[in-house]
């Protein structure tokens, strides 16, 4: 009767000293020894193992106080161990919560309006959060893993900045230019994949994305080259410029003018842009073109079984994504006013794909609530720069130990029978439905 607690806790203790002693080789280069190059040109470093071996610590009980909530829970399930009260609470919190998030999102530039910095936070929160609701169509919709998103953003942007700056058209006329360029784009890299699943097609779209960029970078005739685009001009409020002049739209309305007036508007631009998202996404998915993509996602042979066209399905899932980031890259370019290929790296792939993922892949809901949780987490974490990304490293690597389907994991089908029904007699070889 007394082996029993002792293995367990020798098990414990082993466990968290292989977890502990992992932590001090990965973490050592990382924490413990630092080097700077000197104003000589020679190699300097310094060490920080007090640092280090709170790391370490940290670990090593962390561990501890794993491994004894796993054996205090047991292999009982989620229903079991969650209380009915809770259950409904939870589910009462889940039917209002996308609700209450929106009505709050309208409200931001009220609550907030004199904090230039929470409004800029907030308008590139949407801005990925509408890049996470482009490429969920592609990962998770279709099931078509894309590294190289970040070229569609690119085209749209450069789309963009180069109609406006070039011709002077205005931003309502390039914006739906930029969605129908990098759609095509998107159809153009679907074609050499079609063939191509899994760690294969995860290559030759991250390819695409670096071949985009370097394009970028070395057509200078065209793109600017690494000095970029330059003077992109701000949109209007269908025609009427927000600047303080005479035919200004604060001088119209007969109202004080405020260089907040242009950041609420393109608050407001992008909410739109990433609602007008989310809707075509929601009613794609219940159109056939939809149920295809979920077929796709879970089966691409039992897809082809059923007769439907694999070529087509990913194709129009590569543009339909695309024309999203197209969209997005449009307003990225406007709003930022100068665009350059260092604006376009694998970094914001990664990003937007981390923020699909780690969201739930499929879910709407999960996918905002990744971005607001990592471009706001990014920004929390701003003083912490030596240990920001460790950090960010940490909580995607407990996500995924916790939640591996993603914050709101969501796969259930858009088509689905609520009941069961009768099948004709002469369908069955017994003889009965």
């Amino acid at each position: 009767m007394t082996a029993k607690p002792a293995t367990g806790i020798t098990s414990i203790l082993k466990t968290a000293f292989v977890n502990a002693l992992i932590a001090l080789v990965l973490f050592s280069l990382m924490v413990g020894i630092r080097t700077e190059a000197g104003s000589d040109g020679q190699l300097t470093y310094w060490t920080r193992f007090g640092e280090l071996a709170s790391l370490v610590g940290a670990v090593f009980g962390g561990s501890i106080v794993i491994e004894l909530l796993r054996q205090w829970i047991g292999p009982t399930g989620a229903e079991k161990l969650v209380p009915p009260a809770v259950q409904s609470g939870m589910s009462f919190i889940g039917r209002y919560l996308a609700p209450a998030l929106l009505i709050f999102t309208v409200l931001v530039p009220v609550i907030f309006y004199d904090q230039r910095y929470i409004l800029d936070l907030a308008i590139l929160v949407l801005t990925y959060v509408m890049l996470g609701w482009g490429l969920n169509v592609v990962v998770g919709l279709a099931g078509l893993l894309d590294l190289g998103y970040v070229a569609f953003y690119a085209v749209g942007a450069y789309s963009y900045g180069l109609l406006a700056t070039n011709f002077g058209w205005s931003f309502w006329i390039c914006l739906p230019l930029a969605g129908i360029l990098a759609a095509f784009w998107g159809v153009l890299l679907g074609f050499p994949v079609l063939r191509l699943r899994g760690d294969y097609l995860a290559i030759v779209t991250l390819a695409f994305g670096e071949i985009i960029r370097l394009v970028i970078i070395n057509w200078q005739e065209l793109t600017g080259g690494p000095n970029g685009v330059s003077g992109i001009p701000r949109p209007s409020f269908f025609g009427i410029p927000l600047d303080n002049s005479d035919d200004g739209l604060a001088a119209k309305l007969g109202i004080e003018y405020s260089p907040t007036h242009r950041i609420i508007f393109l608050f407001y631009l992008i909410l739109a842009l990433a609602l007008l998202t989310n809707w075509a996404t929601i009613r794609l998915r219940r159109l056939p073109i939809g149920r295809a993509w979920e077929a796709l996602r879970e089966d691409e042979v039992a897809c082809r079984a059923l007769g439907i066209n694999t070529t087509t399905t990913k194709l129009t899932a590569f543009a339909t994504g695309a024309m999203f980031g197209g969209f997005a890259g449009a307003f990225f370019a406007t709003r930022q006013g100068f665009i350059s290929p260092e604006s376009f790296t694998f970094q914001e792939s990664a990003l937007v794909l981390a923020i699909v993922v780690l969201g739930g892949m499929g879910s709407q809901l999960g996918v905002a609530l990744a971005a607001l949780a990592m471009i706001g987490g990014f920004e929390l974490f701003r003083g912490l720069e030596t240990y920001r990304m460790l950090v960010f490293g940490m909580s995607m690597v407990l996500i995924m130990i916790w939640r591996p389907r993603g914050l709101v994991g969501h796969r259930a089908p858009t088509v689905y029978l609520t009941k069961a029904k009768a099948i004709s007699s002469d369908l069955v070889k017994e003889g009965h439905g």
